[in-house]
């Protein structure tokens, strides 16, 4: 299960880029409260205390319980917009989150049993093409994050959606193909010294090549005589 946090509130009155800017300068961020068949609530929460639990790695699937007024308010964060010079907060979107909710999240993989895995003892490289699983979960069941075993495999394998057995209450949110998530590749220096074997292979040795010359011109010289 993700970790659960809570992060305090305040209402705010006024939008715009004005009011927003405002707020920055006191150390809030602006942001809002949607979903739930409800109007949207303008909020605002400290600086300081958001970039604490954006620094935890985990606070975009994990269950933000805002408290607002005296009252908490499950919520799932779903944007966070950054200052692109500073990359500092400016903007939060937080999803209200209802009883039977589900949720679309990005859950990180971990890979597990390395040691077990033929391919990565014999020196090959674990490629990972998809660090996080775009998932459909319950939102008192969201994973902190999937396990991916790799025992058994070997250089040329690969790992797709379809072999992960995820937990339940959730479901991939990519449903049209059986996408990879990981593929066991070669070394780039075995694949180098490969290259270099087929190439020796392919082309003589001086000595044997200055001796097909001569060959090839002494039949050269019987076929003219």
């Amino acid at each position: 299960m993700s970790d659960a946090l809570t992060l305090p509130a305040e209402a705010r009155e006024r939008a715009g880029k004005g009011a927003s800017r405002q707020l920055r300068r006191e150390g809030r961020v602006p942001a809002v409260i949607y979903g739930g068949k409800e109007e949207p609530t303008l909020i605002h929460v400290e600086a300081k205390e958001l970039v604490r639990q954006l620094g935890t790695g985990h606070f975009m699937n994990s269950i933000v319980t805002l408290e607002l007024g005296g009252k908490k308010l499950r919520t799932l964060p779903k944007d966070v917009a950054v200052n692109p010079v500073t990359d500092r907060p400016e903007h939060v979107d937080f999803l209200r989150l209802t009883k039977n909710a589900k949720v679309e999240v990005m859950v990180p993989v971990v890979f597990i049993n390395e040691d077990k895995a033929p391919g990565i003892k014999k020196g090959g490289v674990l490629n990972v093409v998809r660090h996080e699983l775009d998932l459909i979960c319950d939102a008192e069941k969201i994973p902190s994050d999937i396990e991916i075993d790799v025992t058994g495999k070997d250089v040329g394998d690969s790992i797709h959606i379809s072999e992960v057995t995820l937990p339940d209450g959730s479901e991939s949110a990519i449903t049209d193909r059986d996408f990879t998530i990981a593929t066991l590749v070669a070394p780039s220096a075995l694949k180098k010294a490969e290259g270099d074997t087929s190439q020796a292979d392919a082309v003589p040795a001086t000595g044997q090549q200055d001796q097909v010359e001569d060959e090839d011109e002494t039949a050269s010289e019987d076929g003219g005589e």
